[in-house]
């Protein structure tokens, strides 16, 4: 009998210490939303598209990034929390691309295929 009650205080004790330590789940906080930019860029053709779309797209906290090659303007989605529109930009000058009035790194634009290039005569 008397193991009995020493099982049930010992057990009672491990239940009361349980709730005692257990935490209430905080609400979370809501995640910040998305923001839009748009880039006046120096693309002008699908291989320019594909390059860039895919740059942006490794670039911390875009969503999601949309050439328009006819208008040349690159539609960022992307989330503040994580970048800036100025790192955006960075991004697409390390690409190889003009990012509206500012000119592109020139070490990537000489390393773009020849048709990328905006000095290109076919374009």
């Amino acid at each position: 009998m008397k193991l009995f009650s020493s099982f049930l205080l010992v057990f009672a004790f491990l239940l009361y210490s349980v709730a005692s330590f257990a935490q209430t789940a905080k609400p979370k906080a809501k995640s910040p939303a998305t923001e839009t930019l748009q880039l006046k860029t120096s693309a002008v053709c699908d291989m320019c598209k594909a390059r860039l779309e895919k740059a942006l797209a490794y670039e911390k906290g875009v969503q999601a990034a949309l050439l328009d090659v006819p208008s040349q303007m690159l539609t960022v989605t992307y989330r503040p929390d994580k970048t800036t529109p100025a790192a955006l930009r960075a991004a697409v000058q390390e690409t190889g691309y003009d990012a509206d009035d500012q000119t592109a790194n020139a070490r990537a634009y000489s390393q773009l295929p020849d048709c990328c290039k905006k000095t290109n005569a076919t374009h």
